[in-house]
């Protein structure tokens, strides 16, 4: 079985939406920042495991301008939108209250959708989650991840595809 999901990456500029995408489709981290303008859309394939069927996902992946904010819920670019990445960054604080903020938003846009924080760059700090309210993302929501080490990166993807596979 085959199915295509639309995935969002959301976050502040800087936080790592490109490099996590980057690092899942071409398996390197490129340390030269390029701010995305607009969205970049990039795809990737990945076989869901622990099933007894084989399931192949084909990934979406819209990689959005961190400038965007709550207006990314009136565009047209969340049209269709299977589920959601939202991207913090482990070093700057104020990205996780902005993870979170865009998390309900992507919630009540897109209502029943999957939504997965990953709070990235942990090869620079690694974050203490318990220090933050939640916000209403559940802990099991939340993932450390690095796109420099490659920590968590596939998993993360792999979640999200599950979950909506899951959803369906």
């Amino acid at each position: 079985m085959r199915f295509s999901a639309k995935v969002m990456l959301l976050g502040d500029i800087g936080v790592g939406k490109t490099s996590l995408a980057r690092r899942l489709v071409f398996g390197k981290f490129d340390a030269d920042y390029k701010t995305t303008i607009g969205v970049d859309i990039l795809t990737h394939e990945l076989k869901l495991v622990g099933r007894p069927e084989d399931v192949w996902a084909k990934l979406l992946l819209w990689d959005t301008d961190g400038d965007f904010g709550h207006h990314i819920f009136k565009s047209v670019y969340i049209s269709g939108a299977s589920g959601a990445l939202i991207v913090a960054d482990s070093s700057r604080p104020p990205t996780l209250e902005k993870m979170f903020a865009l998390a309900a938003g992507f919630a009540e846009a897109a209502p029943g959708r999957p939504v997965l924080g990953l709070v990235n760059k942990a090869d620079i700090v690694r974050p203490d989650l318990a220090a933050h309210d939640r916000l209403g993302l559940p802990e099991d929501q939340i993932m450390i991840t690095s796109a420099k080490s490659g920590e968590n990166v596939a998993a993360a993807f792999e979640g999200i595809a599950e979950t909506i596979y899951r959803r369906r």
